[in-house]
C-alpha cells in the first residue's frame, strides 16, 4: 500500500551478464518479475539477433506441443496442471526435450496412421460383408423409371435368339452413401439406356465412419448387365460417385463362404485394432505426463531468449549488457538474484544504477481490493512517473458519488449482497475459472460493487427510500394533531380542502429536525418532489465544488514533489482563488441560507440564484434582500479577485520559465580565454548534472537533455499555458454544472422506483381483500416486480450511475491535477496473475 499514493521510485540499472551465466541470471529475474528490459537492439532486425536460432527451436517445439495437445483433446482426455513451480530448463536440456518430444510425436503419428488404415480396412470388410449378406431382388432400371404400379414393371431385355442369345450376365456390387443413391440410379438409367438390372437396399445396421468415428447408414447395390461396353460405363460411373465396389459371386454357396471368410477377417482385424488403440492410449498417457511441464519450460526458455535478444554484446564478446527498469526497493532482490544465477558459472554479474533522461515507467502495486479502483484510473490514462495517484481517493469518492445517484436502501442492499457473495467465494476454482465475459467483468470489480452497494444503503437512509417507500425509523418531526387542534380545521374546511398545509409557525406543529435523513412525512406530501428538487440540486453543487477544490488541492503535492515551487504561487493559488472565490462563495450562500430560519416570513427569503447573477453583473435587486450585512461589497471583491487571477494564470508560469531560461544562457556565455576554460568546466558539470533523473519541468519546456537551448520554444510554452487557463476558467463553470447530474439521476432513480411500485406492486396489493386469493395473485406480481427491479433499476440504472460517476472522476476531478501521460512498468516475469 506504500505506493498507492504515488508511484514507486524506479531506477535504470545496467546489468553486465557474463556469457556463461546470462541465461541463468535472466531466468532468475523472470521468476522474480521485478525488472523490465529495455531493447538495446531496436535498430537490429529480429532475424539478425544473437539468439534467433534458439528462439526458432523453441517455436518449433511449441508447434509440436500444439500437435500433441490437439491429439490429446481429440482423444477426449484432459491435461493435468503442472505440479509445482518449474524453472526454465538449462540450454543443454533443449536438445533432450526436443528429441523426446519429436519421438513421441512420431510415435503418435505412426499409431494414428495405423489406426486410420486399420479402421478403413475394417470398414471395407464390413461394407463387403453387408453387400454379400443382403439378399437383393434385381429390379430392371427401365421398369423403375416407368409409370404404373411396381407389379407391372417389366424388364426391357434384348430379344432372345440371334446374336444376343449367347451374352453372359455380369454383376457389379458395392456400397454408396444414401444421399448419392438416387443420383447414381438416374445416371445409370440414362447412360445405359435401361440395359441393366439394379437393386438398392439400406444396410440393416449403421457402420462406423473410419475418419469421424460416427455411425452412418450405407446403401448397398447389385447391378446385372449384358455386354462389356455397358460394364465399362457402369464402372466409370461408380468410380465417379466414389462407390466402394466389391466382387459379387453368382452362386449363393460361394457367397456364403466368402461372407464367412470376411467375418473371420473382420474379427481378427478388430483384435489388431484393439491392440493398436491400447498402445495409442499408452502413448497418450506419456504425452499427458510430458506436455504440461514441457509447455511451461519451453515457454519460459523462449521468454529468456527473447529477453537476451534485447541485450547488447560487449566488444570483448565475453558478456552481455542489459538495461532494465527496476523499483528502488527491489534492487537488493535484483542483486541477490544475479549472484545466485552466476554462482554456478564461477563469475559474477554486475548491476549498477545509471542516469537517464527518459521518463521512467510507473509502478503502482495493487492487491485484490485496490486493483479495481486502480483500473478505473488507468482506463483514463496511466499516471506520469511519481505524480499523485487518484486511486486511493477514488476508493471513497467513486462509490459515494455513485450512491448519491443510486440512493436506495433496498437496491443498495441487493447490490451489496451480490458483491459479498462473490467476495466470499473468490478463492473457489469454479468461480475464478468461469469463462463468461460478463461474469468476469462483475467478478473483477467485486470490491468496487461491494462499496457501491454499501454507500447506496447509506444514501438510501439519507433519502429515506427503500424500494421507493419511506421508513419511519424515528418519530416524525411534524405533528398533525397539533395542527388540527390549534387551527381552524372544521369539517366544512376539511371537505373543501383535499390538500392540507402544516404550518411550522404554529406551536407544536414542527417539533424539530428528523434525527437522520429526510422526515418520512415528506413521502405523503404533494410537494415532495419540489422539496427534493431543491435539496438535491444544492447538495450536488456543494459536492461538486468540494470535489473539484480537493482536486486542485492535490496538485500542491505534485508541485512540491517535483520541486516546482513557482507553480504553487503562479498556478495553484490563483486556481483556488478563482474556484473558491466564485463557486466556493455559492456554497457558502447555500449553507448560510440553510442555517437561517425563514419559516416565519417565507416570502422574504432571498434567492441565491439572483444574488449569484447580480454578483457577476455588479448590480443588486431591490426585491431580493441580502443574506448578511455588506453582502454586495463582499461579492464585488470576490469577482475582482477572481478576474485578477486570470492574467496571473495566463502569463505567470511562461514568464518565469522564460526568465529562468535567459538566466541560464547568461551564465553559460563565454568571456575571454578564462571564460572558455570556465565554460568547459561548467559544461562538464552541466553534462554530469543534466544526466540526472527525469524532470517534468523540462518535459513541458520541450528540453530533452543537452539540446535544451535549441528545443526551448517560448511560443509553445505560452500556447500551452493559454490552453490550460482557458480550460480551467471555463471548466469551473461547466464542471460545476456537470455535477448537477447527481441531482438529475437521483431524482430519475427515485421516480423510476416510484413508478415501478405504483404500476406493479400497488395494483397487485389492491386486487383482492381475500387473503387466499391475494396470496395467489401476489406470487406472479412479486415475480414481475423482482425481475423488473433487477433488470431496470439494478442493471440499467446502476450502469447509468456508474458511467456518470466515471465521467465525474475522469473529467471534473482528475484533470485538476492528473495528466495520465505515463506508461506502466511491464516486468519480465514468468508469473501468471489469475486475479
Amino acid at each position: 500500500m506504500g505506493s498507492m499514493f504515488r508511484s514507486e521510485e524506479v531506477a535504470l540499472v545496467q546489468l553486465l551478464l557474463p556469457t556463461a551465466a546470462a541465461y541463468t541470471c535472466v531466468s532468475q529475474l523472470g521468476e522474480l518479475g521485478v525488472v523490465e528490459f529495455r531493447d538495446l537492439n531496436a535498430s537490429v532486425s529480429a532475424f539478425q539477433r544473437r539468439f534467433v536460432v534458439d528462439v526458432r527451436r523453441c517455436e518449433e517445439l511449441e508447434k509440436t506441443f500444439t500437435f500433441l495437445r490437439e491429439e490429446v483433446q481429440r482423444a477426449g482426455l484432459t491435461l493435468p496442471p503442472p505440479e509445482g513451480t518449474l524453472p526454465a530448463p538449462p540450454p543443454r536440456d533443449l536438445l533432450r526435450i526436443q528429441e523426446e518430444t519429436d519421438r513421441l510425436a512420431q510415435e503418435l503419428r505412426d499409431v494414428r496412421g495405423n489406426q486410420q488404415a486399420l479402421r478403413a480396412q475394417l470398414h471395407q470388410l464390413q461394407l463387403n460383408s453387408a453387400v454379400l449378406g443382403q439378399s437383393h431382388s434385381p429390379t430392371p432400371m427401365a421398369a423403375a423409371h416407368s409409370e404404373g404400379p411396381s407389379s407391372e414393371r417389366t424388364p426391357l431385355l434384348p430379344a432372345t435368339g440371334g446374336p444376343h442369345a449367347d451374352l453372359k450376365v455380369n454383376f457389379v456390387a458395392g456400397a454408396i452413401e444414401p444421399y448419392k443413391a438416387a443420383a447414381l440410379e438416374r445416371l445409370l438409367w440414362r447412360a445405359c439406356r435401361g440395359f441393366l438390372i439394379a437393386s438398392f437396399r439400406e444396410t440393416e445396421g449403421q457402420l462406423e465412419d473410419p475418419v469421424t468415428g460416427e455411425p452412418a447408414t450405407w446403401m448397398t447395390f447389385v447391378i446385372s448387365y449384358w455386354g462389356e461396353q455397358i460394364g465399362q460405363k457402369i464402372r466409370k460411373i461408380t468410380d465417379c460417385f466414389h462407390c466402394h465396389v466389391f466382387p459379387y459371386l453368382e452362386q449363393e454357396e460361394a457367397r456364403l463362404g466368402a461372407l464367412h471368410q470376411l467375418q473371420q477377417q473382420s474379427q481378427e482385424l478388430q483384435e489388431v485394432l484393439g491392440e493398436t488403440e491400447r498402445f495409442l492410449s499408452q502413448v497418450l498417457g506419456r504425452v499427458q505426463q510430458l506436455l504440461p511441464p514441457g509447455q511451461v519450460q519451453i515457454r519460459k526458455m523462449k521468454a529468456v531468449y527473447l529477453a537476451l535478444n534485447q541485450c547488447s554484446v560487449s566488444s570483448t564478446h565475453k558478456c552481455l549488457i542489459a538495461e532494465v527498469w527496476c523499483a528502488t526497493r527491489d534492487l537488493p532482490t535484483l542483486q541477490q538474484a544475479l549472484q545466485d544465477g552466476s554462482s554456478e558459472a564461477g563469475v559474477s554479474a554486475v548491476a549498477h544504477r545509471i542516469p537517464c533522461r527518459d521518463m521512467p515507467p510507473t509502478l503502482i502495486r495493487t492487491n485484490r481490493f485496490t486493483a479495481s479502483f486502480q483500473g478505473i484510473v488507468d482506463a483514463y490514462g496511466v499516471g506520469r512517473y511519481q505524480e499523485v495517484n487518484p486511486a486511493p481517493y477514488t476508493i471513497i469518492t467513486f462509490p459515494f458519488l455513485f450512491a448519491v445517484m443510486f440512493g436506495d436502501v433496498g437496491h443498495g442492499l441487493l447490490m451489496f449482497l451480490f458483491a459479498l457473495a462473490m467476495v466470499l467465494a473468490e478463492d473457489r476454482p469454479a468461480v475464478k475459472g468461469a469463462q463468461n465475459e460478463i461474469w468476469q467483468t462483475f467478478f473483477g470489480g467485486r470490491y468496487l460493487l461491494l462499496l457501491m452497494g454499501l454507500f447506496s444503503v447509506y444514501t438510501g437512509f439519507i433519502y429515506n427510500e427503500c424500494f421507493s417507500r419511506a421508513a419511519t425509523i424515528f418519530p416524525s418531526g411534524w405533528s398533525v394533531a397539533a395542527m388540527a387542534n390549534q387551527s381552524g380545521w372544521s369539517d366544512k374546511y376539511l371537505s373543501q380542502h383535499p390538500v392540507l398545509t402544516l404550518n411550522p409557525n404554529i406551536t407544536g406543529v414542527f417539533l424539530g429536525p428528523y434525527p437522520f435523513g429526510i422526515d418520512p412525512i415528506w413521502s405523503l406530501a404533494t410537494n415532495h418532489l419540489s422539496f427534493l428538487n431543491s435539496f438535491k440540486m444544492k447538495m450536488s453543487v456543494i459536492l461538486g465544488v468540494t470535489h473539484m477544490a480537493f482536486g486542485v488541492f492535490l496538485s500542491i503535492f505534485n508541485h512540491l514533489h517535483f520541486g516546482q515551487a513557482h507553480r504553487l504561487l503562479l498556478e495553484t493559488l490563483p486556481e483556488l482563488i478563482f474556484l473558491l472565490g466564485l463557486f466556493g462563495y455559492l456554497v457558502f450562500l447555500i449553507v448560510y441560507k440553510w442555517l437561517q430560519a425563514w419559516a416565519a416570513s417565507p416570502s422574504s427569503a432571498p434567492s441565491i440564484l439572483i444574488h449569484f447573477i447580480n454578483m457577476f453583473l455588479f448590480s443588486q435587486s431591490p426585491t431580493n434582500p441580502t443574506l448578511f450585512y455588506r453582502q454586495e461589497v463582499v461579492q464585488y471583491v470576490l469577482v475582482v479577485l477572481a478576474l485578477a487571477t486570470v492574467p496571473v494564470l495566463l502569463l505567470g508560469t511562461p514568464l518565469y520559465l522564460l526568465r529562468k531560461h535567459h538566466r541560464r544562457n547568461t551564465l553559460r556565455r563565454p568571456a575571454g580565454p578564462q571564460g572558455k576554460d570556465s565554460d568547459k568546466l561548467l559544461a562538464s558539470h552541466d553534462a554530469s548534472t543534466s544526466e540526472n533523473s527525469w524532470s517534468p519541468d523540462e518535459e513541458k519546456a520541450g528540453s530533452p537533455g543537452d539540446d535544451e537551448e535549441a528545443e526551448f520554444v517560448p511560443s509553445e510554452i505560452f500556447m500551452h499555458q493559454a490552453i490550460h487557463t482557458i480550460e480551467f476558467c471555463l471548466g469551473c463553470i461547466s464542471n460545476t454544472a456537470s455535477y448537477l447530474r447527481l441531482w438529475a439521476l437521483s431524482l430519475a432513480h427515485a421516480q423510476l422506483s416510484e413508478v415501478l411500485w405504483a404500476m406493479v406492486m400497488r395494483i397487485g396489493l389492491g386486487m383482492s381483500r381475500d387473503i387466499g386469493v391475494a396470496a395467489v395473485v401476489l406470487v406472479p406480481v412479486f415475480a414481475a416486480f423482482a425481475v423488473m427491479t433487477v433488470a431496470i433499476l439494478l442493471v440499467m440504472e446502476g450502469l447509468s450511475a456508474f458511467l456518470h460517476a466515471l465521467r465525474l472522476h475522469w473529467v471534473e476531478f482528475q484533470n485538476k491535477f492528473y495528466s495520465g501521460t505515463g506508461y506502466k512498468l511491464s516486468p519480465f516475469t514468468f508469473i501468471v496473475d489469475n486475479e
